[in-house]
């Protein structure tokens, strides 16, 4: 043994060292273990921060940087990392002020929604949903999905949100100049109720940016993630994200899902 650690360069006693704490239990087993068992409870969703709120809200303050070191060991690695639809055709009806105008935070329920189109391809079809997100939580209050960008499309998503909006409000509608939002009957029904309406500038996707970005993680994390049988697998498994986002997914600002976040806004006012 004097030979080997002559041969190796190192102390002695730093040889003894190492034996022992080879010898010592692993101090970190339960967090490794509860560590991969978020991991694989949001199917490899989930990177270092997100799993270091979500041990957080469980009552467990770790550093950042530990966790990001024991998924390195357990060999965790996030696995997230489309043409883009485009539904404006000109001036077909009447264009709103950008009324919004980046102002993307709200400070209570039903204030501001956005919303907009996109566009799948899957099995040789297109496919085009149509959401309404919440920006006090970023929660999604509705969809319809169909395989035309009709006016349908969008009357029905805005008819099933409705639903949901209290008869006394404040609410601003934003979306971008799209041919179905200038229409008359959109911009009827949204008079009917109250309803502000919001349009981004000409060309310009940033003053939509939040729907935009749910829109790219939604791809990331749900369309190119996961194999689908058909487009009725599809729509099943996108209807089951949908709701895993709203209810499950914690968002970093939120440190909470958006439900969860407005259940506590609701119960505290």
């Amino acid at each position: 043994m004097k030979a080997l650690v002559k041969l190796a360069d190192i102390p002695r006693s730093t040889y003894y060292h190492l034996v022992k704490r080879m010898n010592q239990p692993d101090p970190d087993i339960n967090l490794k273990a509860e560590i991969k068992a978020i991991y694989e409870e949001h199917d490899g969703r989930y990177g270092y921060r997100r799993i270091r709120d979500e041990l957080a809200n469980r009552g467990q303050k770790v550093n950042h940087k530990k966790i990001q070191r024991i998924m390195k060991e357990l060999g965790l690695k996030c696995l997230v990392r489309m043409k883009k639809y485009k539904s404006y055709k000109g001036t077909v009806g009447k264009t709103a002020p950008n009324h919004l105008d980046r102002q993307f935070t709200a400070e209570e329920p039903n204030q501001k929604w956005v919303t907009d189109i996109t566009e799948f391809k899957l099995f040789g079809e297109k496919l085009y949903l149509s959401p309404v997100l919440d920006l006090f939580n970023g929660e999604i209050i509705t969809y319809t999905i169909g395989s035309r960008p009709t006016y349908s499309l969008v009357s029905e998503m805005l008819e099933k949100a409705l639903i949901r909006l209290p008869a006394k409000h404040q609410l601003l509608m934003h979306s971008d100049q799209g041919w179905h939002y200038q229409m008359k009957q959109y911009r009827h029904a949204l008079q009917d109720r109250g309803i502000k309406q919001s349009m981004s500038r000409k060309g310009n996707c940033y003053d939509n940016s939040v729907m935009e970005n749910f829109f790219g993680i939604m791809k990331s994390e749900f369309l190119y993630y996961k194999e689908f049988e058909n487009v009725e697998h599809f729509k099943l498994e996108l209807q089951k994200y949908i709701e895993y986002y709203n209810t499950k997914r914690l968002k970093a600002k939120l440190k909470m899902s958006p439900v969860q976040y407005r259940t506590h806004f609701e119960q505290a006012a």
